[in-house]
């Protein structure tokens, strides 16, 4: 019976080794050159480098400088500047009279000291500075200032949950009441993108109303079923079966 022998392969001859010692040695001969070109680059170019890295540590120790001893020190002092004017803010909210002064003062200062258009002006780079604009958009709407309710919020930014979408639903009240009910409508919808089971049925059922306005009704319908299936358990849900009909209604017809 024959038996299968696998081959061996084939030994290299003295041609094929000196072949690829040549190829070898050429790999290694373009990787010195390499490494030669770069010693040499940098030896050339090593004044410039070592400018360029001590500009580079100069500027992080800078920003860290400014960090520690300006700014700092500025967000700690308009961060006290700040309780001056909400103290008259949060006693606007619990007062049926002179609430109008309480929020004029908030705005204005007194006794020398900021109130919140200043705080917003002078510390506009800090956190504080941002927040003033909050305070100060809220007065004004109170105030029904809509112009100035509109400017003040539009300059404060926040990632917070909460007081993102109040920003956000408050310019959207001040378009609302100068009757600029698109744009309201715009406002309420981005407030509605920050999630909370609060703020987001609020400003989606505010949303949907002045999209009944608008006659959008199918808007208005997608809304007012987005607060049933999403937001259940709200406020805005009690009866949102009569206005989910209206809307069908008025789509239909």
């Amino acid at each position: 019976m024959a038996t299968y022998k696998k081959r061996g392969s084939k030994p290299k001859d003295n041609r094929e080794q000196a072949q690829e010692q040549s190829a070898t040695a050429e790999v290694f001969n373009t990787l010195d050159e390499t490494a030669s070109r770069s010693e040499k680059w940098i030896e050339k170019n090593s004044k410039p480098l070592f400018y360029g890295l001590v500009l580079v540590a100069v500027a992080i120790l800078g920003y860290l400088g400014y960090s520690k001893y300006v700014l700092e020190p500025t967000e700690k002092e308009a961060a006290n500047e700040l309780s001056f004017p909400r103290k008259y803010f949060n006693e606007a909210n619990t007062v049926s009279v002179g609430v109008d002064s309480l929020l004029n003062l908030g705005l204005e200062g007194a006794d020398g000291k900021y109130g919140f258009v200043d705080i917003a002006n002078t510390y506009s780079g800090t956190s504080a500075g941002n927040l003033a604009n909050y305070y100060a958009g809220l007065s004004y709407l109170k105030l029904k200032k809509y112009d100035k309710a509109i400017q003040y919020l539009s300059e404060f930014s926040s990632d917070d949950f909460a007081i993102g979408p109040v920003a956000l639903g408050a310019v959207g009240d001040a378009f609302a009441d100068i009757n600029q009910y698109k744009d309201a409508v715009d406002y309420y919808l981005k407030a509605t993108k920050k999630v909370n089971n609060y703020t987001t049925p609020l400003f989606l059922f505010k949303a949907a109303q002045l999209s009944m306005n608008l006659k959008d009704y199918n808007q208005a319908l997608t809304l007012f079923k987005r607060i049933k299936s999403e937001f259940p358990t709200s406020s805005q849900a009690g009866d949102i079966d009569k206005y989910i009909s209206s809307a069908e209604f008025a789509a239909k017809n």
